[in-house]
């Protein structure tokens, strides 16, 4: 006899030698034995899983002697016609090559007549999405409602090519990718029968390079038998697919996440001297993040991962490295680089910037998340968010508004108590109008030397009262919106800072909304500060005693020179740019 290859060899040739499509077969083997049989049938999943086979073995079924019946005989002479392709009652047709009008007109003609021996004509019609829409609308009567003796059988890899109308007609049956591990068992099978001896690695990477097809399985490990001879070793079934040792895909898995980019980087370059297929190698990574996150969710269960002995141990010591979030994160960087593969020039150069952003990703924080903690210590009243250490992406920041949720801040101030009297007079605890109004230009002073971009905010304020240790801060109405910017606790501990610099100590300061007197302006001295003194005599405040002679319809608040260095350089406006990894684009005053 010439030579058979060993997909034919071993093809199914009853249900029970089927593998991976227990779903299907005990369906059609049930109605069978129930005597429930459809006239059209759609068989529909990726190459190399068993659709024409199951179409063919349903035939013999159907057309047996004494059929139709599950259990025939080996040497049942009806089966072993459809099985040499000899039938007269069984037609397979190619639906590439036959998509015309004209052929499905042939095929309405022949259905008429009667079968020539068996019980049944079947017409089994191979990747059917190919008919044109002519002649799937001239068969829709036809597979509608078609004579007793006249069965459809379809198999398509692309059902979403099919009319609706043609598979509402149709009973339709889903086939899988066939597990890993059952290739696995199969090919072992397979190999022991050609007495060929395959390691179990090599075996895995078989199933690994057959993506679920158990046809591109059997002919890999003939192609592998033609070129090694009777035994097989895993760096042979490496060298053939272009793929990465799964050793290999561990190694750059760990130093990834450990954060080594040299190491990580020169990996890389290894697998492209050694001719790996780089796109298949994102494949494999972006698969084993996958079983990681999977690995993580499931608290360890192996059940919805198909993974070899060596490669769920991995998972295990992998997977306590990083949250879930950070797992996720990285697999849409892999992601995004999976589906710019095919438009780029140098897929190793796209993988290389790929592994440094998922090292930076380990890390990152959403902008989703940074902006809840900034709205959480807006709420919580300025009290310090968690500590953000990166951000996810870079992008321009166009003069971005204070955040000072993004900076940690230090610990609330105690709860005030007493103020013991220092050098002031104890009658000075509470100052006159005037003297506070004084205290107020320094304290602004002070403020505008250790951050001008704070003064800004300040010098739209005015002095409310200073009682109990406590100095009311007051914002008008029309700038009520700067309240919750300033309001916070590096802020806070600024103010008590420079108050206790100007001979307050242990004074607290809190900033509420309230219009100022009328015509007030607070002009900050030149000179240094200085301690303020207790006063003799209280004065009440007067708009007299608090401006400079000018016109009414003047701003209420001092005109402040605006720096644009200052600003750049402002700390407040620098750790934003650190922590969203970002950079100024331009300034506006």
């Amino acid at each position: 006899m010439s030579y058979q290859v060993i997909a034919r060899k071993y093809r199914p040739q009853r249900f029970a030698d089927v593998v991976g499509q227990e779903h299907v077969t005990q369906t059609l083997s049930n109605a069978i034995s129930q005597n429930r049989i459809a006239h059209a049938y759609l068989f529909v999943g990726p190459r190399g899983t068993g659709k024409t086979t199951i179409a063919r073995i349903f035939a013999k079924c159907l057309n047996c002697t004494d059929g139709p019946k599950v259990d025939f005989p080996d040497d049942d002479p009806r089966a072993n016609e459809i099985t040499e392709g000899r039938s007269l009652d069984v037609l397979e047709i190619d639906g590439a090559s036959n998509r015309g009008i004209d052929e499905i007109r042939e095929l309405r003609e022949t259905v008429k007549y009667a079968p020539a021996s068996a019980k049944f004509k079947i017409y089994i019609i191979d990747e059917v999405h190919m008919l044109t829409k002519e002649a799937f609308n001239a068969l829709l009567k036809t597979l509608e409602e078609p004579p007793a003796h006249v069965k459809f059988m379809f198999a398509t890899t692309e059902p979403e090519k099919v009319l609706p109308t043609i598979l509402s007609r149709c009973q339709r049956f889903d086939l899988r990718r066939i597990p890993s591990a059952v290739i696995v068992k199969h090919l072992a099978h397979i190999a022991g029968q050609e007495g060929v001896k395959i390691d179990n690695a090599a075996l895995h990477a078989i199933a690994r390079g057959a993506d679920g097809g158990m046809r591109d399985a059997e002919s890999t490990l003939d192609q592998l038998i033609s070129f090694c001879g009777k035994e097989i070793a895993e760096p042979d079934v490496l060298s053939m697919f272009g793929l990465a040792a799964q050793g290999q895909i561990l190694a750059l898995t760990d130093a990834v996440l450990a954060g080594e980019t040299e190491t990580a980087l020169r990996q890389l370059n290894d697998l492209a001297q050694q001719g790996k297929d780089l796109g298949r190698l994102v494949s494999e990574l972006l698969n084993h993040f996958r079983n990681l996150l999977i690995f993580q969710v499931s608290r360890g269960q192996l059940s919805l991962i198909e993974a070899s002995e060596a490669e769920a141990a991995a998972l295990a010591q992998q997977s306590a490295k990083l949250t879930g979030d950070a797992l996720t994160r990285m697999m849409e960087v892999l992601a995004d680089c999976e589906g710019r593969l095919r438009d780029t020039a140098s897929k190793k150069i796209l993988l290389e910037i790929t592994l440094l952003k998922m090292v930076e990703a380990r890390h990152a924080v959403s902008l989703d998340n940074v902006l809840k903690q900034l709205q959480q210590m807006r709420a919580e009243g300025g009290s310090p968010a968690p500590r953000v250490e990166t951000a996810p992406v870079a992008s321009a920041v166009a003069a971005p508004a204070p955040k000072p949720a993004v900076a940690p801040a230090p610990a609330p101030a105690p709860v005030p108590v007493a103020k013991p009297a220092p050098a002031p007079a104890p009658a000075a605890a509470t100052p006159a109008s005037a003297d506070l109004l004084q205290l107020w230009g320094q304290l602004v002073e002070a403020i505008g030397r250790a951050s001008p971009f704070v003064r800004s905010y300040f010098t739209e304020a005015h002095p409310v009262s200073l009682v109990n240790n406590i100095l009311t801060i007051g914002f008008d109405p029309e700038f009520s919106d700067h309240l919750p910017l300033v309001d916070n606790a590096k802020n806070h501990t600024l103010v008590q800072t420079k108050l206790s610099e100007l001979g307050w100590p242990n004074t607290y300061v809190k900033f509420i909304k309230a219009e100022a007197p009328a015509g007030m302006k607070i002009a900050p001295p030149p000179v240094a500060p200085a301690p303020v003194a207790a006063p003799t005599t209280p004065k009440p405040v007067t708009a007299a005693a608090t401006t400079a002679p000018a016109p009414a319809a003047k701003p209420k608040t001092a005109s402040v020179p605006f720096s644009k260095d200052d600003f750049k350089n402002d700390p407040l406006i620098q750790k934003a740019l650190e922590v969203f990894k970002g950079q100024i684009v331009e300034v506006r005053s």
